[in-house]
């Protein structure tokens, strides 16, 4: 039987941190693993970037090898170019690219996306159903599913201009007004600064092809503190203070990105409905059990009455994964599992 000693050694090396870089058309992508077992895309949303999954991939690192990373443009993935608008479709393909390095046998991926990364996830699915087994999609604001698109197409218009106008402060004060269920705040501005994604919790010439430029290493691109953060050593809570402060100084610094090149193109997106419907038995849409009257939930209900996929509750609201971590995932591994 493992000793204490050999048994915390384990759970250390399954959850210490593998970093990589991978080539695609037009930027180089930053990616952590953690883990060993199938494999298990996690999608950061809003200006997230891969930190925004440091407890959640901890949590499930003992059953799937955990890859998470920051979009192209946001933190450590940068563009080969100036930015410009970005489209789900481009998204996908990294996300395919990324499977296809770390599947190499072509065994199916499950994939999680939340808000703006699971409309990715859904164009994934669609695109290249044969790369992954699972997506769990939650919360995806598809304004083109609501009653009323032209309504939720203003709502993020309005946010974009704001921030074009007057910065992010204001365009944050938009999305709350504008998400905000009749009647009342619905969460507030807390809520949806915090993540109309997940950004709080805390945005050459062109390279062709979309080769691996570095294999996993450990901890590589992260700053000292990060790196013992993350791999379980130092001084503790207060390394991994540390390490949280960075990640969010980075979701914030990705927010203008967020608000002019991807919050529009993205919640205008309009998925193949009849490729989703064929793959439906693959798909799990999650919505979040205290915001189901806002605008994401209601879109990721219709989208699973027109596809006929299931859907899961998950704990809290919209940014359900950061305000409880630990409960997120343990719902998450159900679904998963199920």
């Amino acid at each position: 039987m493992p000793t204490t000693d050999a048994t915390t050694e384990a759970a250390t090396a399954a959850t210490a941190v593998r970093t990589g870089r991978l080539e695609a058309p037009g930027a180089t992508l930053h990616y952590e693993v953690r883990g060993r077992g199938p494999l298990l895309v996690m999608m950061p949303g809003g200006s997230a970037d891969a930190g925004i999954y440091d407890t959640l991939a901890a949590e499930l690192a003992d059953r799937w090898t955990v890859v998470a990373f920051d979009p192209r443009g946001y933190s450590r993935s940068t563009l080969h170019g100036p930015t410009g608008e970005q489209l789900p479709g481009a998204h996908s393909e990294d996300i395919a690219r990324l499977i296809e390095l770390l599947s190499p046998d072509g065994v199916p991926a499950a994939v999680f996306g939340s808000s703006s990364s699971a409309i990715v996830a859904l164009d994934l699915l669609s695109r290249r159903p044969g790369l992954v087994g699972r997506v769990v999609a939650h919360e995806p604001p598809l304004v083109e599913l609501l009653p009323d698109p032209a309504a939720g197409r203003a709502v993020f218009a309005a946010v974009r201009e704001s921030f074009l106008r007057d910065g992010v402060e204001a365009a944050m004060a938009a999305m709350a007004a504008g998400l905000a269920p009749e009647g009342g705040a619905g969460g507030g501005r807390h809520e949806v600064a915090t993540g109309a994604d997940e950004e709080s919790r805390a945005g050459t010439g062109p390279v062709e092809g979309g080769g691996a430029t570095v294999p996993p290493e450990e901890s590589g691109g992260a700053s000292e503190a990060e790196a013992e953060g993350k791999n379980g050593a130092g001084a503790g809570a207060e390394v991994d203070a540390v390490a949280e402060a960075a990640t969010v100084r980075r979701m914030m610094a990705n927010l203008p990105v967020f608000l002019e090149h991807v919050l529009c193109s993205f919640s205008g997106h309009a998925p193949d409905l009849d490729a989703l419907r064929a793959a439906g038995p693959k798909l799990v849409v999650g919505v979040g059990r205290d915001s189901r009257a806002l605008l994401p939930a209601v879109a990721a209900e219709r989208l699973a009455q027109r596809v006929g996929s299931a859907t899961a509750e998950f704990p809290g609201g919209h940014v359900g994964l950061t305000e409880d971590p630990v409960a997120f995932g343990a719902r998450l591994r159900e679904v998963l599992l199920g």
